[in-house]
């Protein structure tokens, strides 16, 4: 094989690697926000006011880490 063809591959690679984590991050942040507020909604008897707060700090949790992903490459 090539070295350049190589390092394409590699690259091409990164970049689906790092493509991929942040689709899992923003679902995963996005989503133990929702179970967390759900959660301490049906706990305190304050719905829907957690479940949207912890919704939307997973949200801010989720954009974070997508930065800070997107700052490493």
């Amino acid at each position: 094989m090539d070295d350049n063809f190589k390092k394409q591959r590699d690259e091409l690679l990164q970049a689906f690697s790092a493509f991929t984590q942040i689709g899992f991050t923003i679902a995963a942040c996005v989503i133990i926000g929702v179970v967390i507020g759900k959660f301490l909604d049906d706990f305190f008897g304050t719905s829907p006011w957690l479940l949207l707060l912890f919704s939307l700090l997973g949200m801010a949790a989720s954009f974070k880490t997508m930065f800070d992903v997107a700052k490493r490459k």
